[in-house]
């Protein structure tokens, strides 16, 4: 695998550019890597160019690299042929929680990528070493959970597969610190750490507002300023997404038991279409940001 001075790899590949994985690609461009974005079809290619050249700008401005927008730039190529992820020294999967997309897209990935390329997954509650199992070369198969937004977050879980080689693992370590970002390095379990965690006081917190307890602004304020979370539980679930809020408690749910069980204002809200900030409303209104 090529490498920058920094340790990254010289040529990152994403699986899908969405929020996430507009965030991922960013965080590698900014970094020095040549990052290669695929998407399902021409106009998501285009519109995953967007988001990260306009992430990429913003860094600019807040003086968080020295680079300008067109030397990113052109580093910046975005397709929607898998068989381009061939050159790729890392490839970060990207897709919705979907297990069995997820395991589809792995091995499209997989297949195209070379024997020594690292493959890892951005999933925040799925089996790593389930997915791991579904793939040809599973030593070379981890977790890099990023977290939204990529640009302003400094934590990446590292969650690693029963099968991740040790070689992967520490290498991980390393692209993480030479993103600027710190690294929580987890085993393998249902939610892994963070999004357990933040499942469970997202989900108390929408019981409280189902049961009356108090408004969501002032839950959250609760936490905000008795506990110093820097957003409140509730807030957060819209930014993140009520919908991906819901496939991992539902997962959760069904793995680790009763306390995980999803609220039915959670899934009210996700059957009428309110999603969070990305629709415009959530437990929060969001029409002013959108």
């Amino acid at each position: 695998m090529e490498t920058l001075p920094n340790s990254l790899p010289a040529k990152v590949g994403v699986l899908g550019g969405g929020r996430m994985g507009a965030g991922i690609a960013h965080a590698f461009l900014i970094n020095g890597s040549d990052v290669l974005v695929v998407e399902r079809d021409e106009a998501s290619a285009l519109a995953a160019r967007e988001r990260v050249e306009s992430a990429a700008a913003k860094s600019i401005e807040r003086g968080a690299t020295d680079a300008n927008l067109g030397e990113m730039a052109s580093r910046l190529t975005v397709s929607v042929d898998y068989a381009d992820f061939r050159d790729r020294g890392l490839v970060v999967e990207a897709v919705p929680e979907i297990w069995d997309l997820k395991v589809s897209s792995l091995q499209r990935v997989e297949e195209n990528l070379g024997e020594t390329a690292i493959l890892a997954s951005n999933t925040s509650s799925l089996s790593m070493s389930g997915l791991a199992a579904e793939l040809q070369r599973p030593a070379n198969f981890l977790g890099l959970h990023f977290f939204n937004p990529v640009p302003a977050s400094t934590l990446i879980e590292v969650v690693i597969a029963k099968q991740s080689a040790e070689e992967v693992i520490d290498k991980a370590r390393g692209w993480v610190k030479a993103l600027g970002k710190t690294a929580v390095v987890v085993n393998d379990a249902p939610g892994f750490a963070s999004s357990r965690l933040g499942v469970a006081i997202a989900l108390e917190a929408m019981r409280m507002v189902e049961e009356g307890v108090a408004s969501a602004e002032d839950i959250d304020n609760a936490m905000v300023l008795g506990y110093k979370h820097p957003t409140g539980p509730l807030k957060t679930t819209d930014i993140v997404g009520l919908d991906v809020r819901l496939g991992i408690a539902e997962y959760l749910h069904e793995t680790l038991g009763d306390r995980f069980a999803p609220p039915q204002i959670l899934r009210d809200l996700v059957e009428q279409g309110h999603l969070g900030r990305k629709t415009g409303r959530g437990f929060y209104d969001w029409s002013d940001s959108k």
